[in-house]
């Protein structure tokens, strides 16, 4: 991986406010205020990539949240004898490897550079703590995630549904 180290982001009362602007956009941290998005900032670091460089690789143990402040990455999965499959492409303002901080199963796809980009991460172990100290915050931020993964359930219900009626199952 070509991961540069995580600076600090300046978080806390001195947050930049293009990442406190970065973080109210990501689905997550939806509707949160502007004090807890500083503590998330404060927990937060900044990282930057190369286009074509490895985030991280399917099955690889997964410790960090990446949310894109500038640039997209490309998310794929290696499909034996076909190559590889883009599952997305994400820019500004979105998430991904959000699960690693919930569960300690592998990463379930790659993460590639497509644009040079800026990437802030939250760590597992700086979330927990933070989850741990601020229960109202923690609260918020989980019923977040259960929304998210509602809607990602739905749409694979519906895709299924979709490839069960046109005999693509």
């Amino acid at each position: 991986m070509s991961e540069v180290a995580p600076e600090p982001s300046g978080g806390g009362a001195g947050a930049g406010a293009a990442v406190l602007e970065a973080l109210a956009t990501i689905h997550l941290f939806k509707g949160l205020s502007s004090d807890s998005l500083d503590k998330i900032a404060a927990i937060s670091g900044e990282v930057a990539h190369k286009r074509g460089a490895l985030v991280f690789r399917e099955g690889d143990l997964g410790d960090q949240l990446y949310l894109i402040l500038e640039g997209k990455i490309r998310i794929s999965r290696q499909l034996p004898g076909m190559g590889e499959e883009a599952l997305a492409v994400l820019g500004p303002g979105e998430a991904f490897g959000e699960m690693s901080l919930i569960d300690d199963v592998p990463r379930s796809a790659d993460a590639h550079v497509h644009e040079s980009c800026r990437l802030l991460t939250i760590t597992r172990e700086a979330f927990e703590d933070l989850l741990f100290l601020h229960k109202e915050l923690a609260y918020e931020i989980l019923w977040n995630f259960i929304k998210i993964l509602s809607g990602r359930l739905r749409e694979t219900n519906d895709k299924m549904a979709f490839m069960s009626v046109t005999g693509r199952f």
